[in-house]
């Protein structure tokens, strides 16, 4: 049975108007536009940044990567304190986190402070991620609509990609780089003011609501989650610098050990803690599926990024065209990627088995037909457009139902907890695709003509294809089907396992009131 803490959130969500719940949506979604729309803007911003900040490749380079490495290593502890403390706060703190540091930024002209900043940033956004996803899933406690929610959420995601290098290019080429920081900013410190007031009280209510401030304390596991996020940022610090250091330096060998090391000093610490107590408590990677769903939410951003990696890169530096040009190509991706967000309901009919390896199997198509004909302008309808048109439908088909079918598989009060999860899993995945990619292709141009030859994108690609292969044979042999649209599991946590008093539920009912 539910705790009658956790029925009165559910009650709460079912409540709330249409209208309501809409304009909740929209405001989380507009937070995830920005999170991503922060990083993918730069793209366009990168050559101005340099020249007016004088920054070499390498330094440019940290730009993306402090805030990528922030926003990955502190996932974890977010989500934690969305689902033991309040994740309204958590919310409103992140949007207005990235909202001031973006303001910042627009007035910085040093290199130093600026990535000092981005690095801020990307604590901020990793605040939004699993607070949103948290509110979300109370906000629409239905399955069919939580579906649907979960995937315009991620929708958006994809749109910014896109839409970030499109309006980046026109900011940096109609006013200038500083606008790109800025537009963040009139955008995020409006939505985190709107939020104060349109986020219900109730919505806050946690499982441990009424627990003293020192058992929530207990329940953040901070040395565990501490562990864990001085991990991330050794192995995110480590992939990023071999790339620019070369993979046999000291900066790459040394972090790269001792964040092993650290993991599985991880594991083993979550195995001595209570359950209730612990950042990831054991359990939750045997609950029905959850870890081949991992294991395939390493893909999406990845196949993304490397797509928009490799083409921003050919046909600016090679084909001589301008950023506008090459941002408008992009298009067909945020497109079908924003249009087959739309079919989250499609998993409360047909399996998520058969929706993830339709989306797998599109990828892989689109991916061929880029590996193939990706090479001269004139192929970019017969072969670069059906690319990123197949591709793009089957990354989002993949990032949409294994995020649904993953916040499925465990209990509702981990919603933060797995929403750190599931994003940490996409940088990671991204993190680690984009570095393998970047090596394939510099050692294959080094015998094949050199970057002005497509040999090596294509070879990138042809790795990326195998990557995809290998998620579809995974879900072909570990997917388990037999909890398919079946209520999520339940666990007892420390609350549940004593009973209310009149009292409290009267102090609840007031609150929600």
């Amino acid at each position: 049975m539910l705790p009658l803490l956790t029925l009165s959130v559910v009650d709460d969500g079912k409540r709330l108007a249409l209208t309501r719940k809409l304009v909740l949506l929209v405001m989380f979604c507009l937070a995830q536009f920005l999170d991503a729309f922060s990083i993918s803007a730069l793209f366009s911003a990168i050559p101005s940044l340099e020249l007016s900040m004088n920054m070499t490749a390498s330094q440019s380079t940290w730009m993306f990567s402090a805030s990528q490495l922030t926003f990955a290593s502190f996932l974890l502890i977010s989500g934690r304190i969305s689902d033991v403390y309040n994740p309204k706060t958590v919310f409103i703190g992140g949007v207005s986190g990235l909202g001031v540091t973006s303001l910042c930024a627009g007035f910085v002209d040093d290199k130093i402070p600026i990535i000092i900043l981005r690095a801020l940033a990307g604590i901020a956004s990793s605040m939004t991620v699993p607070s949103a996803l948290t509110l979300l899933v109370k906000v629409f406690p239905d399955p069919l609509e939580q579906a649907r929610a979960i995937g315009l959420f991620g929708g958006c995601g994809a749109v910014a990609n896109i839409g970030g290098l499109l309006i980046g290019a026109m900011l940096v080429e109609w006013v200038s780089f500083h606008w790109v920081f800025w537009f963040v900013a009139c955008m995020a410190l409006p939505v985190a003011l709107a939020c104060v007031y349109i986020i219900p009280s109730q919505l806050a209510v946690t499982v441990d609501t009424f627990e003293p401030g020192e058992a929530k304390w207990k329940s953040l596991d901070v040395v565990g989650v501490s562990i864990l996020t001085v991990a991330v940022i050794l192995f995110i610090f480590s992939v990023t610098s071999g790339s620019i250091d070369g993979w046999a330096s000291p900066s790459v060998i040394i972090p790269l050990i001792i964040s092993t090391l650290m993991v599985v000093g991880f594991f083993y610490w979550e195995t001595f803690i209570p359950v209730d107590k612990a950042a990831i408590p054991p359990r939750t990677w045997f609950y029905n599926n959850f870890s081949v769903l991992f294991t395939i939410s390493l893909l999406p951003i990845f196949w993304w990024n490397a797509v928009l990696i490799i083409f921003t890169t050919l046909w600016q530096n090679i084909f001589h065209w301008s950023v506008i040009l090459s941002a408008v190509h992009m298009l067909p991706i945020a497109f079908f990627a924003f249009v087959a967000s739309f079919t989250g309901s499609l998993s409360r009919i047909f399996s998520p088995k058969w929706i993830i390896l339709t989306g797998l199997s599109l990828s892989m198509a689109g991916t061929i037909l880029l590996a193939v004909g990706g090479g001269r302008p004139e192929n970019y309808w017969p072969y670069v457009f059906p690319g990123f048109a197949l591709g793009s439908v089957g990354a989002m088909l993949t990032y949409t139902h294994t995020n649904i079918a993953i916040f499925q598989a465990v209990p509702s009060s981990m919603a933060g907890t797995v929403g750190a999860i599931f994003n940490g899993a996409l940088s990671f995945g991204s993190a680690i695709g984009l570095a393998a990619i970047s090596s394939i292709e510099t050692s294959v141009e080094v015998t094949h003509g050199g970057s002005h030859e497509y040999a090596g994108r294509a070879a990138a690609f042809w790795f990326l294809f195998g990557i995809v292969a290998l998620e579809a044979i995974s879900v072909s042999i570990f997917y388990d089907r037999s909890t398919d649209h079946k209520p999520q599991p339940q666990h007892r946590s420390s609350l549940s396992d004593t009973t209310l008093t009149s009292a409290n539920v009267m102090t609840m009912t007031t609150v929600n009131q």
